[in-house]
């Protein structure tokens, strides 16, 4: 992929509570917020930090599935609701299951590019406490090829990531990978603890590799995950503005406030076709790959990185992916601490999808408005060293069973 023809740049983030169970606010027996409190909640937070709404030319809507779980489509339509500044504002929605975050992201930045737009208001949102977690796996299925759901597990995706485990199990030895996968579960809780918009910030657990170890049962769950190898169902909303040079001029913001997008590289695999390894995360891989050329660097230049751990295995799976580990070397570089907040490269760094949350089409944005929290040093008690010789970091967003990913560059302004 050739370089970005032109500075493109990000800023003005806001993350919602990721609520689910977990969060001491969440009560399933009583009303709670709908897609529009989030749209709203974190579209008039950016446009807060971005001098108003008279600064916006577009607005992007990333979302999977509020079709089912809220009855609701037409998503652009909500972009006039957040400020009545953005009444006639081009805006679009971007679906691609899990990735649609990501997807909204890219969608900016191409207008950007093209130049149609100097500042876009980008957002993620998903609400899916909406129905019970049963009926909830049967709409998120859709992620995938839906002519396979009949002879899916119950819980199709957990049963997909299942059989990525129990294929590297056998492969790699079950005590070896359970012994990353734990580790995994351990860091997600430890950095949700420090970020207050998590939905596992309340996690108080002490003994939490002792769960992260909790043993697969297949005749309650999947054969080869348990519940705590999952991210949890989550309703939240991130905004972000993508901006370019003369968009950060226009809102007022100094570029020290903002990130440059230096790269970014996107693959699709055939929904129809079952991967042809389950123990590598092929699309990913080809995403990282054209990510890291567009951008010119390498991962050893990374000081840190939001991948998509929708269950324990993708995240040692993804350390593969993206370079860090050698094939099957994944669970043994996590079981070492190197993707800790004080290891090599630190990953995820409010928790991920297993313990910040996985508002499934918000997801993507999410890890953008971490990574730029990250980079420009506005994490709060989530932060995160960031070296002065590796001012970079990445963000992985994939949607469904390694189909659709999106991976993105930035560099601290």
């Amino acid at each position: 992929m050739n370089k970005l023809r032109k500075k493109i740049y990000m800023c003005a983030g806001y993350n919602t509570i990721s609520l689910g169970t977990g969060r001491k606010e969440f009560n399933p027996k009583k009303p709670r917020p709908g897609i529009e409190h989030y749209i709203k909640e974190a579209g008039q937070a950016t446009l807060k930090q971005i001098g108003g709404a008279k600064n916006v030319d577009e607005g992007v809507i990333g979302n999977f599935m509020a079709a089912r779980f809220n009855k609701q489509a037409n998503l652009p339509g909500f972009i006039p609701m957040i400020d009545p500044d953005l009444m006639w504002t081009p805006s679009i929605s971007v679906e691609g299951a899990c990735a649609s975050g990501a997807l909204a992201l890219v969608t900016a930045m191409k207008s950007v590019l093209a130049e149609t737009a100097d500042v876009v208001l980008t957002i993620g949102v998903e609400v899916q406490n909406t129905v019970k977690a049963i009926y909830g796996a049967d709409i998120l299925a859709g992620a995938g090829w839906f002519q396979e759901r009949k002879n899916g597990h119950a819980y199709f995706f957990p049963g997909k990531f299942s059989d990525r485990a129990g294929a590297c199990y056998e492969k790699y030895g079950k005590d070896y990978m359970r012994k990353g996968m734990a580790q995994w579960y351990v860091n997600a809780i430890t950095n949700a603890r420090l970020c207050p918009t998590a939905q596992e910030y309340h996690n108080n657990t002490d003994d939490l590799h002792a769960v992260g170890m909790t043993e697969p049962n297949g005749k309650v769950f999947v054969d080869h995950l348990s519940v705590f190898d999952c991210s949890k169902v989550s309703d939240a909303g991130s905004a972000i503005a993508i901006v370019s040079e003369e968009g950060l001029q226009k809102c007022g913001i100094p570029k020290e406030e903002a990130v440059e997008v230096i790269g970014f590289g996107m693959a699709e695999y055939d929904l129809t076709k079952a991967p042809t390894d389950l123990t590598r995360l092929e699309t990913t891989e080809i995403a990282a790959k054209r990510a890291f050329e567009s951008a010119g660097i390498t991962k050893d230049d990374l000081a840190t990185v939001e991948c998509h751990d929708c269950f324990s295995i993708a995240g040692v799976l993804n350390s593969e992916a993206l370079g860090f580990a050698e094939r099957g070397k994944g669970s043994e570089f996590i079981a070492e601490g190197n993707t800790a907040r004080d290891g090599k490269v630190p990953f995820n760094t409010t928790g991920g999808l297993i313990g910040w949350g996985h508002p499934t089409g918000g997801t993507g944005v999410h890890q953008a408005v971490t990574m730029w929290e990250q980079l420009t040093g506005k994490a709060g008690d989530a932060q995160v060293n960031i070296p002065s010789d590796r001012p970079y970091g990445m963000t992985s967003n994939m949607g469904g069973d390694d189909k659709t990913v999106v991976a993105v560059i930035y560099k601290r302004g």
